[in-house]
């Protein structure tokens, strides 16, 4: 009897190991359901995003503000939108360029709601531009009449 209890035993221990790694996994492999597109799977990164006039190169004082949601995938993917108060935006885009630097445009956003700006189905980056990412090097601006080159900004975290 005492044999049985230890291959018991050995059993039990066998499954939580087996757990723990089945749980370990699966903490880091996730995706993200996108009503628009689907499932976009694989590993992502980014989250929250918040733009003000403080963040643009040079500074600029308005009352405007934003934020947003942008994720990006293991596979370059991207999506999400922000959300703008206080402006007549007239564009909106993801933009190479380090906090304190100017850059290209690299994703357009598209207008798909008063103010929300949202990443086109199908947006993904070259390897250039998701290294350029993952160092910090992109940020989000939208542009207004009163000011052509952004009115608010955002950088964006890998």
């Amino acid at each position: 009897m005492n044999a049985n209890l230890k291959g018991f035993e050995r059993f039990i221990w066998a499954g939580v190991v087996a757990t723990a790694m089945l749980l370990g996994g699966c903490a880091t492999v996730t995706g993200w359901y996108d009503g628009a597109t689907g499932w976009a799977g694989g590993l992502f990164s980014g989250g929250k995003v918040t733009l003000s006039g403080a963040n643009e190169v040079p500074p600029v004082k308005t009352s405007a503000s934003g934020e947003g949601t942008i994720k990006v995938g293991s596979d370059k993917s991207v999506s999400g939108s922000v959300t703008t108060t206080g402006v007549a935006a007239t564009a909106a885009h993801i933009h190479q360029g380090a906090a304190g630097k100017n850059g290209p445009v690299i994703v357009p956003l598209a207008k798909t709601s008063a103010n929300v700006w949202s990443v086109s189905a199908g947006a993904k980056f070259t390897d250039a531009q998701y290294d350029t990412y993952k160092a910090g090097g992109l940020y989000v601006n939208v542009h207004s009449a009163a000011h052509k080159g952004g009115e608010i900004r955002g950088q964006l975290q890998p």
